[in-house]
């Protein structure tokens, strides 16, 4: 599809669609007693992670969908995370056992890494496809951006494990909802130096790459 024909929403839109099926999860996980007392149909599906799992499968399709709707496109990132929301949610439900779920952000984390990292053995940058109508870097800035982000999903899935293991189901759930995305922008804009430094249109003065 040419980019005369996908379409531009608001950024605010934009973020609300990434991290509503996450804040649905959350609440759902959170309320879930209570959910099934308002609609005991809802008690078939388990305790309270089993009901958060399937309003937030729910609530992905609905991202998906109105994203599409909204932009006439569909990015990589979301559509991956979404299909393995669905697998595993679903696998969550049917076997009722929230392990799967709980797997789910370490199998998608290190998907990610792999596609990155083994791209760069084949001398791809592949992050440089996503993020391409974002920035426009040179070679070397897309390598190393790519390099960190590989490394930067290894973390993720690392952490993503540690706490599935070792925590409760709802501080697993708080870690998901409310720890991974500052993390993740935090680490965004640690990326800015070298992004500016390697940009074609820099953001601010030049400096130094770290």
């Amino acid at each position: 599809m040419s980019d005369a024909s996908q379409k531009q929403i608001n950024p605010i839109l934009k973020l609300v669609l990434e991290l509503g099926p996450l804040v649905v999860f959350f609440l759902a996980n959170r309320y879930g007693d209570a959910l099934a007392q308002t609609w005991p149909q809802l008690e078939q599906l388990g305790g309270r992670i089993f009901i958060g799992t399937a309003f937030f499968m729910v609530a992905m399709i609905v991202s998906l969908v109105l994203s599409y709707a909204l932009t006439r496109t569909m990015a990589v990132m979301p559509l991956v995370t979404g299909f393995f929301v669905l697998v595993f949610g679903g696998m969550t439900l049917w076997l009722q056992d929230e392990t799967f779920i709980k797997m789910k952000p370490t199998i998608v984390n290190l998907i990610f890494a792999a596609i990155l990292l083994g791209g760069l053995l084949f001398k791809k940058s592949m992050l440089a496809y996503v993020f391409d109508a974002a920035f426009k870097l040179d070679a070397d800035g897309w390598r190393k951006l790519t390099f960190r982000w590989g490394l930067f999903f290894i973390c993720l899935a690392v952490a993503n494990e540690i706490v599935w293991r070792n925590f409760s189901n709802d501080f697993w759930v708080n870690f998901k909802v409310w720890a991974i995305m500052p993390i993740t922008f935090c680490f965004m804009l640690l990326q800015l130096p070298l992004i500016n430094r390697h940009s074609e249109t820099p953001l601010f003065g030049a400096g130094e790459d770290k």
